[in-house]
């Protein structure tokens, strides 16, 4: 068992934490990865359960590079100001190897995702959302930071008051950190899979704000954005799905 905790107070949580997770039944995302919410001295922390890797996974994770787990930890210390409270990790091996692994977080009650205004029309006070989340982008870029699965999902909103929101993002065991040029922060819009019409207005705020042509913005982010909806619906195609548009 390897684990790192930011705090003592959590180290029984850890130490257990298998138990701990197994017990709990609020479970709120069960596919590849589990993630469940579970109370600890009246604190409700938010537990993902990364899949066991296959056997070149565990053989990279055991002595390569660090695990999802541990990646999910270090990235939430780098960057405390953008994600829920990280708590800690844990690692456990089997035969030598990484078996089951565990990121701690604090559970981070948002009202939404960026998911909603994004696809609903008539969402409220949409286009001062979308402001505020180019400035919350474009301070995230201004850090050297670039999310590898920048998607809906991912971006979580709270309503603070009245006009004012706060942005969080999670699943951040995918991440680079550097000097990133106008065209890379221009294209990690690409997965938001927005329509044209509310990333252009997106856009238009981040150049905005950055200092960047609008026109050739826009133009750069609607070509990556269009590239990331082929690739996926050509691999849906490939597998009899439904296309998304």
């Amino acid at each position: 068992m390897k684990y790192e905790v930011l705090n003592k107070h959590y180290e029984i949580l850890i130490k257990n934490i298998r138990q701990y997770f197994s017990e709990s039944k609020n479970s709120i995302w069960d596919r590849r990865n589990k993630i469940k919410i579970i109370s600890f001295h009246n604190e409700e922390i938010t537990i993902k359960s990364f899949k066991v890797p296959h056997l070149i996974n565990k053989i990279a994770y055991t002595f390569v590079r660090p695990s999802k787990a541990r990646r999910s930890y270090e990235n939430s210390l780098k960057i405390k100001e953008f994600v829920p409270k990280p708590i800690g990790y844990v690692e456990f091996k089997q035969r030598g190897l990484i078996f089951d692994s565990y990121f701690l977080c604090e559970k981070y009650n948002y009202d939404f995702t960026i998911r909603d205004p994004l696809t609903e029309t008539l969402f409220s006070d949409k286009e001062n959302i979308f402001e505020q989340f180019a400035a919350f982008t474009y301070a995230l870029h201004q850090k050297g930071v670039e999310h590898l699965d920048y998607s809906p999902g991912n971006i979580l909103v709270k309503k603070i008051s009245d006009g004012i929101y706060e942005f969080k993002i999670i699943d951040v065991n995918r991440m680079k950190f550097k000097m990133l040029t106008n065209v890379e922060r221009l294209e990690n819009f690409s997965k938001l899979w927005a329509k044209e019409n509310d990333l252009m207005f997106i856009i238009e705020a981040y150049a905005k704000i950055s200092n960047i042509d609008k026109d050739e913005a826009i133009a750069i982010a609607l070509e990556a954005s269009q590239k990331h909806k082929d690739k996926v619906n050509l691999k849906k195609k490939l597998k009899g799905k439904k296309i998304v548009n």
